[in-house]
């Protein structure tokens, strides 16, 4: 057995282990707290950075739309931290090259695909006159101008524009057209009436003086002279206009940008025998005969 003495001793160092444990563990725990707190410090600094990056990235994006003209919808002003209105040359130089432009929102395949079908449902109706297969372009001439013959069922003279009558003309469809014409120094009034004319009828409307006009009266041409160019006898409102070798195919408006009447117009032109013609081709109402000019050839057609 151990002695009293040696049991004391024992007891003695048990007691300081105990007390050393508890000192030891004092600190590990002050240790750790500290740990905690650098920790936090470091994160908060670190944060704060972030924010005064972001406010400089949102300033140099705000300045740059403005420069461009780019329409705001949403509100920068208030930034989210105090010391960020600079706009940091080098920022600017890694977010706004190339210029920046606003972006819509990101979009699902099912949104692209929409997008695309809506997109190709209006090119397909603007191409084909409100409705039905896109159109094929075909080449430039005569077959894509819809000449047809009309009957002037009445005319008078503009009331804002003293060069100028304003007819109604019918060709064959269900709706009287209004034309308008430039022609009163060249035809008298009285011959303007109940008379059949060539018509172009797929010029895109325009307004001359507060009035629609939706088709032109061809005529031959010079600077000094004009004459209405004569359908062949018998002809009746709506009778096509045809040319040989050429199919007819007419747009459904011809589209000014494509200056598709322009680059024909050249072409069109009486011959010697004053017979309307496209390259040489007669103007021709199928089963009915040409047209003509009543006294002007060899000269362009308008």
């Amino acid at each position: 057995m151990a002695s009293p003495e040696v049991l004391s001793r024992l007891e003695q160092r048990a007691v300081q282990a105990e007390q050393m444990i508890q000192v030891l563990t004092k600190q590990v725990g002050q240790l750790q707290k500290v740990a905690v707190s650098a920790l936090k410090d470091e994160l908060r600094r670190e944060n704060l950075e972030l924010l005064q990056e972001v406010d400089k990235l949102k300033t140099c994006l705000l300045s740059h739309e403005k420069t461009q003209g780019i329409t705001q919808y949403y509100d920068f002003t208030s930034q989210m931290t105090p010391s960020s209105s600079a706009c940091d040359p080098q920022i600017q130089a890694d977010v706004i090259s190339p210029p920046v432009q606003a972006s819509p929102a990101p979009q699902t395949n099912k949104q692209n695909k929409e997008k695309g079908d809506k997109k190709s449902e209006k090119k397909e109706k603007k191409a084909g006159g409100g409705g039905g297969k896109k159109q094929e372009e075909g080449p430039v001439d005569v077959s894509r101008l819809d000449f047809r013959v009309g009957r002037i069922v009445s005319a008078k003279k503009h009331p804002d524009a003293d060069t100028l009558y304003v007819s109604q003309v019918d060709v064959g469809e269900e709706k009287i057209r209004t034309v308008i014409s430039g022609l009163v120094r060249h035809i008298p009034l009285e011959e303007m009436q109940n008379r059949v004319v060539v018509l172009l009828c797929n010029l895109k409307p325009a307004n001359m003086r507060g009035i629609a006009s939706e088709a032109m009266i061809m005529c031959a041409s010079t600077p000094d002279k004009v004459e209405i160019l004569a359908p062949p006898a018998g002809s009746q409102p709506g009778d096509l206009i045809e040319f040989e070798g050429y199919t007819r195919n007419p747009d459904a408006v011809l589209n000014p940008k494509k200056k598709i009447f322009e680059t024909c117009a050249p072409d069109l032109k009486t011959d010697a025998n004053k017979v309307a013609m496209y390259k040489g081709i007669p103007f021709t109402v199928p089963g009915k005969g040409i047209v003509l000019s009543q006294t002007m050839s060899n000269v362009q057609i308008k």
